[in-house]
């Protein structure tokens, strides 16, 4: 059999259609009960309480923190544990220009976002020289420096902190509003942000990099400057949650602003949850947020409860509570994969 004669026989078999599949059923009921809690969690004031604007509001900034420290681990190999200095720096800095300088806090609060990207990128020249676990105690001397900074700081009132007493020209009313949309839009920026991300190429660039950096760089992939735009983003959402947190707290302290609690709570939920999906972040937020509210009194004994889970899940189920799910229904509320099926057409 000549080649030629090969190729028309095997031109002339039907190959089956292939299409590319990248939504499904679950995907677009996900979308539906997204949209509907987001126009929930907005229009908190016409129907809950302010007890519970107060914790949805502290669910939303733990869900930011942790998605943001998803994208560093779980896409960029970047593993802090000094996230809290981007929290604290975000939130200062927006007192500062809403108590001190006269902006409206609900200006301040955008814009404080600058102060967050403007520290990522002057520490990345130091840290990127680090990796692994020299990188992570990396982070956490940053934030501490931060720390150690704003507590001898006069012009914030050093270690007493400030409280936000202009809020108290707008009514209850007025800030309730307020900051159930400022939660509602960062929500929209740290998981419909991340999600459209991680769909486009620079998501494939960044799944390349986190599954063989050596590889990806050699396709093509800039990953030292990816890294580096990824470290700034994670930045700026960390801060944003900050600031919006200690907005709705109406107060500041620098052990409160710059807590290693945030950089924890970031690890357990995206442990618990799943490392690597928007699902995981989401069930992991809810898991440590019920487990708070519940088990909070016991103090040192929950956190090291806490601990444990997380050192379980690390050991026995690497993909966390969404990986279980997954194995178990196959369905993906966020898919951010391309599938290729078989067309039946």
């Amino acid at each position: 059999m000549t080649n030629a004669f090969a190729a028309r026989l095997t031109d002339a078999v039907p190959r089956p259609a292939v299409r590319v599949q990248r939504q499904t059923r679950s995907s677009l009921i996900a979308l539906v009960i997204s949209v509907a809690l987001l126009a929930a969690v907005a229009s908190m004031p016409l129907w809950a309480s302010q007890g519970l604007i107060r914790d949805v509001v502290e669910l939303c900034c733990y869900i930011t923190v942790a998605q943001m420290w998803n994208l560093l681990a779980g896409y960029g190999g970047l593993v802090s544990v000094g996230q809290q200095a981007f929290v604290g720096t975000a939130a200062y800095a927006m007192f500062i220009m809403a108590q001190l300088w006269g902006l409206s806090p609900f200006l301040a609060m955008p814009l404080s976002v600058i102060a967050p990207a403007i520290l990522a990128a002057l520490t990345y020249g130091l840290l990127h020289r680090l990796d692994g676990p020299y990188f992570a105690i990396g982070t956490w001397v940053v934030a501490e420096v931060m720390r150690l900074a704003t507590s001898v700081f006069s012009y914030v009132n050093a270690g007493a902190g400030m409280s936000l007493r202009v809020m108290s020209s707008y009514t209850p009313t007025e800030r309730a509003i307020g900051i159930s949309v400022l939660a509602a839009l960062m929500l929209l920026v740290a998981v419909g942000g991340s999600y459209l991300l991680l769909r486009s190429r620079y998501g494939l660039a960044l799944v390349a990099m986190r599954d063989n950096p050596i590889a990806a760089a050699s396709q093509g992939v800039n990953v030292g400057l990816l890294k580096f735009l990824i470290w700034v983003a994670a930045a700026v959402g960390t801060g944003l949650a900050g600031a919006i947190y200690f907005m709705a707290q109406l107060r500041i302290t620098p052990p409160a602003a710059y807590s290693p609690t945030w950089a924890n709570v970031a690890i357990f939920i995206v442990m618990v949850g799943g490392l690597g999906s928007l699902e995981g972040v989401l069930i992991g937020a809810l898991v440590y947020f019920v487990a708070d509210r519940l088990f909070g009194q016991y103090g040192a004994t929950y956190l090291v409860v806490l601990g444990l889970l997380t050192l379980v899940m690390a050991l026995f189920a690497r993909g966390g509570l969404w990986g279980l799910i997954q194995k178990a229904t196959n369905a993906s509320w966020f898919p951010t994969r391309r599938t290729l099926l078989e067309d039946p057409r």
